[in-house]
């Protein structure tokens, strides 16, 4: 170890900036590899898409949610959700492992669109911004 890597082990961390609106271990690591310290806290939101609702608008109406449920007037809020799109029907999270085989099966072999919409919530107001990117699933 270098003393410069010693020096860094040792640093007390930094407070946070941010509080990420998410369980996701993946979202967390991504702040991390970045260098956004940052607190977590999740929202209980009902993430149901609504009747007539397009997915990308799902997207952004729960990302924007769950940002406006958990803030506090003190840290910046990041939220967001993401949705696997097949046919343009939004695929729910698979409960069981039954479920999660049946979504592995309608993808397989097929392009998929995967949508994740990130929302900035803090006392000037929110940014909201959609990601979308296809996903071509090789033959399982």
């Amino acid at each position: 170890m270098s003393a410069t890597d010693h020096h860094l082990a040792h640093r007390p961390p930094a407070p946070p900036v941010l509080l990420l609106a998410s369980a996701s271990p993946r979202r967390r690591e991504l702040l991390w590899q970045i260098g956004v310290p940052h607190v977590i806290a999740a929202a209980a939101i009902d993430e149901r898409q609504r009747p007539g609702e397009t997915p990308s608008d799902c997207v952004g109406r729960l990302a924007l949610a769950k940002a406006r449920t958990l803030w506090r007037g003190e840290l910046p809020v990041l939220g967001a959700d993401t949705a696997v799109v097949v046919d343009g029907q939004m695929q729910g999270k698979p409960g069981t492992r039954d479920a999660a085989l049946a979504t592995l099966a309608r993808l397989s072999g097929r392009t998929h669109e995967v949508l994740t919409a990130v929302a900035l919530l803090d006392g000037r107001g929110s940014a909201l911004r959609l990601s979308r990117s296809e996903v071509r699933f090789r033959e399982l």
